[in-house]
């Protein structure tokens, strides 16, 4: 089977792209390969976590999605060979293709941490990225203690996330009196990478009386103990400090290891590219961007096989792996790859790392983080007439559970922004 133009992954990337290259040419070949009969839209899982948003209605049908005049192959990719031009599925077909978009997305590795695989889904231990009605029925039950919230020292898909159900879980248990210990603990060095929204974020954990552990790398859970150990991840520093002792009873295991005992654990599960984009060409195979696709950072292009674009976030791409990120991608790699085309030359259309995080800080309360490459402030310049984005919005809470769901049905999909 070959096409001209064949799309791995009917993800939001892969239905942006698709979308955005029939409105401008109907004659394209297009095919998308994609598993799944289901469309998810997950940046509401958050919100599903929090009691304030229905499970349900962030699924629809994939098949509605799938654009008018593109080629729906339901299958897994297996292999890819660049060499070639030609993709193995796992039903042993072969596709062959002139372009190649590739926009799998990321996948959760719950066997990368010792016991997180054993302990997820019970006895407190949940993740909006694996099952948000179970963070819900956790937040519900609690009764008090150290209610943990962590994040791994892989990228993951909405880098926000780990910490914004931290915050909607501080304000439902001050709202309903319960007696927590709210921490959240990162590997990173700071709550957030731009100054102006780090500013506000830290005024949240003070509000709430949250307990922030920066260098705090999460390395196993001992689930029957209800135990997770930390790595102390600052760079160059061979001791670590613990401090709180008698509050959230932290232990210092060694110079480098810390534990701390939880009564509810919300995890961001380490996350990689999908193991057929690791183990292909196509990837980068050593450093700090090992495993993800090799891209130029303006123009989405791959940096070796100049028929390949790739977006979203299996890209290697110095960003956020948001949907916000793959907004200002898409139209990129459409208007490269068309141009590719006719011309055997890309456009001028470039990308400048733009990304966003609607940083839920409370029921009725969100700021909207938009930065692009080296954590630039990039905010919108007419929503910033009216609203300062890196303040705490009532309106911004808005977008996110009404507007921003509307846009990505309705618009985003559709290849109309």
């Amino acid at each position: 089977m070959h096409h001209q133009i064949v799309i791995i992954g009917g993800g939001t990337g892969g239905l942006m792209v698709a979308a955005q290259l029939l409105n401008r040419d109907r004659k394209l070949d297009v095919a998308i390969i994609e598993p799944s009969e289901n469309h998810y839209y997950q940046p509401a899982w958050t919100l599903v976590g929090a009691g304030t948003f229905d499970y349900d209605k962030t699924r629809r049908d994939e098949a509605d999605y799938i654009p008018s005049g593109a080629k729906w192959i339901k299958d897994w990719v297996e292999d890819i060979n660049a060499d070639d031009n030609e993709l193995k599925l796992r039903s042993g077909q072969v596709v062959s293709y002139d372009y190649l978009v590739a926009s799998p997305g990321i996948q959760i590795d719950l066997d990368a941490m010792p016991g997180l695989k054993e302990a997820m889904g019970k006895n407190g231990v949940c993740s909006n990225y694996v099952d948000p009605n179970y963070t819900w029925e956790v937040l519900k039950n609690f009764k008090g203690g150290n209610a943990l919230f962590t994040q791994p020292t892989t990228p993951i898909k909405c880098g926000g996330a780990p910490q914004k159900i931290a915050y909607l879980a501080a304000d439902y248990f001050k709202r309903n009196k319960v007696n927590a210990h709210v921490i959240f603990a990162t590997p990173g060095s700071t709550i957030f990478g731009v100054k102006d929204f780090a500013d506000t974020l830290m005024q949240v954990i003070y509000r709430y009386g949250m307990h922030l552990k920066t260098f705090y790398a999460p390395v196993a859970i001992e689930p029957d103990k209800k135990l997770i150990h930390f790595r102390w991840a600052k760079p160059g520093d061979n001791n670590c400090i613990v401090t709180e002792q008698d509050v959230i009873h932290e232990e210092k295991e060694g110079d480098l290891e810390i534990k701390m005992p939880y009564d509810m654990l919300h995890i961001a599960p380490p996350q990689s590219a999908p193991d057929f984009v690791k183990r292909s060409k196509l990837a980068i195979t050593e450093g700090p961007n090992k495993g993800w696709i090799d891209v130029d950072i303006n123009t989405l292009q791959h940096n070796r096989y100049k028929n390949v674009f790739a977006l979203g976030d299996s890209a290697a791409l110095p960003t956020a792996k948001t949907g916000a990120a793959i907004r200002k991608q898409a139209p990129v790699v459409a208007e490269n790859l068309l141009h590719t085309i006719k011309s055997n030359n890309l456009s001028d259309k470039k990308y400048y790392g733009y990304s966003s995080c609607p940083l839920v800080t409370g029921y009725g309360k969100m700021v909207l983080a938009e930065f692009k490459y080296d954590n630039i402030r990039d905010s919108d310049p007419f929503l910033s007439k009216f609203v300062n984005t890196a303040k705490e919005n009532w309106s911004m809470w808005i977008l996110k559970k009404y507007g921003l769901p509307y846009l990505y049905w309705n618009k985003m999909l559709r290849g109309k922004m």
